[in-house]
């Protein structure tokens, strides 16, 4: 398992930005499968929307792509650690089921393909077993303060 200080250690995103809580299954360069505790004192929930709230399908994605980003990082050398993945594109996304507070997404991601300065991934985001979104995303592996 992977905590949140070691997420914190690899991933720039923080508060109120930050979608991954813990990593509870990691096949180093392969597989993630991450959790992220959906809890109504989230920003967006106030606009997002008052009387219903239902997180955004773009955040969903979000949490989606930090987890492929650890997910693609994973497999990298110690040292590596100025290496940030930046999203770059989304593909065949679907959402399939709403993501409610009180809800717990269960984050599933598979790297399809991995090179130097490239990556792509399938990712599954889950509410108790029940599909809710899916996508495919592509990342280009950065040096923190590189610009693409």
């Amino acid at each position: 398992m992977v905590d949140i200080d070691q997420i914190l250690a690899r991933l720039p995103h923080r508060y109120p930005f930050l979608m991954v809580d813990k990593i509870v299954e990691v096949e180093a360069g392969q597989r993630v499968v991450a959790v992220k505790n959906v809890t109504i004192n989230e920003p967006h929930f106030q606009g997002h929307y008052p009387r219903f709230p239902v997180m955004p399908g773009v955040l969903i994605i979000e949490a989606m792509a930090q987890a492929g980003g650890l997910a693609v990082i994973s497999g990298q050398q110690e040292g590596d650690d100025d290496v940030v993945p930046l999203l770059v594109a989304v593909d065949k996304a679907k959402f399939r089921k709403m993501v409610r507070p009180g809800d717990q997404l269960m984050i599933d991601v598979v790297v399809l393909k991995a090179r130097s300065k490239l990556a792509k991934v399938a990712a599954k985001a889950l509410v108790e077993g029940e599909l809710a979104a899916e996508a495919e995303l592509a990342f280009v592996l950065s040096a923190r303060g590189a610009s693409l």
